[in-house]
C-alpha cells in the first residue's frame, strides 16, 4: 500500500482538527555534536554550487553560555490510559525512554469507562475500582516513568448528559451530574494513589484538570465558565487530600484561555502550581494570535510558546512553570511531516526557539499505538508518534536519539540553524540543520565550522537522512506493504538504525560538512 494512504476512519479527525482551526480545532558534546540530515549523493554540480556559497559559522569554547535543561525531552504524550497496559506500548515506552531518559507520559481518559474506575449499583451509590488504574501506574512506574495525570473524562454514569467525543473511543465530555460525586471521585482516587505509591511519590507526579477545554473536549455551557468550575473544585479536592500535590491547567487548545485563567485564580485564590497549554505547527495564526499572519510552521509553535510565556510574566503569578503538554509539527496526518526526515530540522529548531521560554516541552506522541481515529491500518500514515505501527522507529525517534546528546548548557553562536551547547565535563555539542518545508525538496547547505578555544582533533559525526536512520526506502522497495511480515518488520527495524559515527580529522581547526534539505547530524569533537 502507498504510504501516503492512512486511515480509513482518518477524515473524521480531520473534520474535528480543521474545525478546530475555525471554529474548534483538534478534539489533540572537549564534545562537539551537530544535528542534520546529508544527501546521500552530492552530485558534482550540487558540490561545486554548494562550495561557492559555504557558509562560516565559528565555534567558540569560551563563549558566553546559560543553563540549557532539556525541556524538550522530558515529557511524552500518548494516546489513552488503558492503551499503556498494551506489550506493544511499553515495548515502545522502553525504547524513547532508553534514548531520551524521560521522566513523565500523558494520557488521555483514566475516568473512562474502559478503566472501570467508576459506576454506580442498583441503588444509585457510586462504587470505586482502582484495578485497572493500579496496573497501569505500576506498568509505567516500572519503565522508570512518572504519570503526568490528566484527569479526563467523565464516566459514563456520572455524566449530566451523553455526550460524546467524536473519537473512535467516544470518551464522554459532558460536565459532572453531581459535583460532589465528582469531587467524591477525585478525592478517593487521588487517596487511592497516595495509599498505593507514598506521598513522597505521588507528590513528584503533576495533576492536569481535564484536556483542551476550549473544544469539543468540553460540553459544559458557557466553556470557560463550567471549565472554571470543574477546575476550581478539581484543584481543592486535590489540595484538601494533600497540600504537596501539585495541580494546573487550563490545558488549552491553541495556546487560549492562560491569562484569563491566571487571573481567574489568583482573583479567587484558587490553587495553581502551574500553567499548561497546547499548540500544533499548523495552527492557524487567526485561532492563535486573532491576526491574518501566515506564520510558517517552524514558526508556530515557539511563537504561542512566547505568547503564553509573556502572558505568565505579566500576570500576578509571574513565576508559574510553564508546561507545554502536546505540541507536534502537525495535529493532521501527514505522513511526509511526521513519519518523515523532516521531524529532524523541525524538532532541533524548535528546540532553539523554545530555549528559556518553558520548563517542560511534551511531544505528542512517544508512539503510534494510538487510537484516536481507530484501530491502526498501515503502518505509516502520518501517525504522531516516534515509533510506528510493530515497534518501527520513524526519522523522528532517530532525531530525539541525537538531539539527547546535546550538553546542559548553551554557548552563544551567531546562527539561527544551529545549537552550541556544553556537556557537564566540558564536551561541546553543536546542532546544525538545513530546514526547508515538507512541500519543498530545498537546496543543499555547505558550512565551515571554525572552532576557536578548543583542543579538538577529530570530528566524530551522527547523521539522520534518507540514507541513516530513515525506513521508508526499505519500506517502498517492499511495495508498502499494509500488514509487514515478520521478516519485513525485521528489515524495517535493521533500516532504522542509526549506523556507528563517521570519523574526520579536523584540518586546521576547521571541518566543512555539506547538509542535504531536511538535513539534521551530530558531531563530536574530541
Amino acid at each position: 500500500m502507498n504510504r501516503l494512504e492512512g486511515n480509513q476512519n482518518l477524515e473524521a479527525h480531520h473534520l474535528t482538527r480543521v474545525s478546530a482551526s475555525t471554529s474548534m480545532r483538534r478534539s489533540h558534546v572537549l564534545t562537539l555534536a551537530i544535528l542534520f540530515t546529508f544527501l546521500p549523493i552530492v552530485s558534482p554540480l550540487y558540490a561545486q554550487a554548494a562550495a561557492s556559497q559555504t557558509e562560516l559559522i565559528v565555534i567558540d569554547g569560551n563563549a558566553p553560555s546559560h543553563p540549557f535543561p532539556h525541556f524538550w525531552e522530558k515529557m511524552f504524550g500518548s494516546g489513552r490510559a488503558i492503551l499503556s497496559l498494551r506489550e506493544d506500548y511499553r515495548s515502545d515506552l522502553r525504547a524513547v525512554k532508553q534514548i531520551t531518559d524521560f521522566t513523565y507520559v500523558r494520557f488521555h481518559g483514566i475516568f473512562n469507562d474502559e478503566v472501570g474506575v467508576y459506576s454506580e449499583d442498583s441503588q444509585g451509590r457510586a462504587v470505586y475500582n482502582f484495578s485497572y488504574i493500579d496496573h497501569i501506574y505500576d506498568g509505567l512506574l516500572a519503565i522508570g516513568v512518572r504519570p503526568f495525570v490528566e484527569i479526563s473524562f467523565m464516566p459514563n454514569q456520572l455524566a449530566a448528559t451523553h455526550t460524546l467525543h467524536p473519537f473512535w473511543y467516544r470518551p464522554n465530555v459532558a460536565p459532572p451530574k453531581d459535583w460532589s460525586r465528582w469531587d467524591d471521585l477525585v478525592r478517593a482516587f487521588v487517596q487511592h494513589l497516595i495509599e498505593r505509591y507514598g506521598l513522597d511519590e505521588v507528590a513528584q507526579w503533576y495533576f492536569e484538570v481535564w484536556n483542551e477545554p476550549n473544544l469539543d473536549f468540553w460540553a459544559g455551557q458557557p466553556k470557560q465558565e463550567t471549565y472554571w468550575e470543574l477546575y476550581d473544585q478539581t484543584a481543592a479536592t486535590i489540595k484538601k487530600v494533600n497540600p504537596r500535590l501539585r495541580v494546573g491547567g487550563p490545558a488549552t487548545a491553541q495556546a487560549a484561555w492562560v491569562d484569563a485563567f491566571i487571573k481567574h485564580c489568583a482573583e479567587k485564590q484558587i490553587p495553581l502550581d502551574y500553567v499548561s497549554t497546547h499548540v500544533y505547527a499548523n495552527d492557524t495564526a487567526q485561532d492563535i494570535f486573532g491576526t491574518q499572519e501566515n506564520i510558517p510552521r517552524d514558526r508556530m509553535v515557539c511563537r504561542a510558546v512566547d505568547k503564553v510565556h509573556s502572558q505568565i510574566k505579566s500576570s500576578r503569578m509571574p513565576n508559574l512553570p510553564l508546561i507545554w503538554s502536546e505540541f507536534n509539527a502537525s495535529y493532521k496526518n501527514e505522513p511526509e511531516v511526521t513519519d518523515s526526515i523532516y521531524m529532524g530540522p523541525w524538532m532541533a529548531d524548535t528546540i532553539r526557539q523554545c530555549d528559556g521560554l518553558v520548563d517542560i516541552m511534551s511531544y505528542w506522541s512517544f508512539s503510534d499505538v494510538f487510537e484516536e481515529q481507530g484501530v491502526v491500518k498501515t503502518p505509516f500514515y502520518g501517525g504522531y508518534g516516534l515509533v510506528a505501527e510493530d515497534d518501527i522507529p520513524k526519522p523522528a525517534f532517530n532525531a530525539f536519539k541525537l538531539l539527547h546528546q546535546l550538553g546542559d548548557h548553551r554557548l552563544q553562536l551567531d546562527s539561527d540553524s544551529a545549537l552550541l551547547t556544553r556537556r557537564a565535563e566540558g564536551t561541546l555539542v553543536l546542532a546544525v540543520w538545513n530546514y526547508a518545508p515538507p512541500e519543498q525538496s530545498g537546496s543543499p547547505r555547505t558550512v565551515t565550522l571554525q572552532l576557536k578555544n578548543t583542543n579538538a582533533k577529530r570530528a566524530y559525526i551522527s547523521r539522520v537522512d534518507a540514507e541513516h536512520g530513515d525506513v521508508h526506502h526499505v519500506y517502498e522497495k517492499m511495495g508498502g506493504p499494509r500488514y509487514p511480515t515478520q521478516k519485513e518488520i525485521q528489515e524495517l527495524r535493521r533500516a532504522a538504525d542509526l549506523p556507528a559515527p563517521e570519523t574526520d580529522r579536523l584540518d586546521h581547526g576547521e571541518i566543512t560538512i555539506t547538509l542535504p534539505s531536511h538535513g539534521l547530524a551530530v558531531i563530536e569533537l574530541k
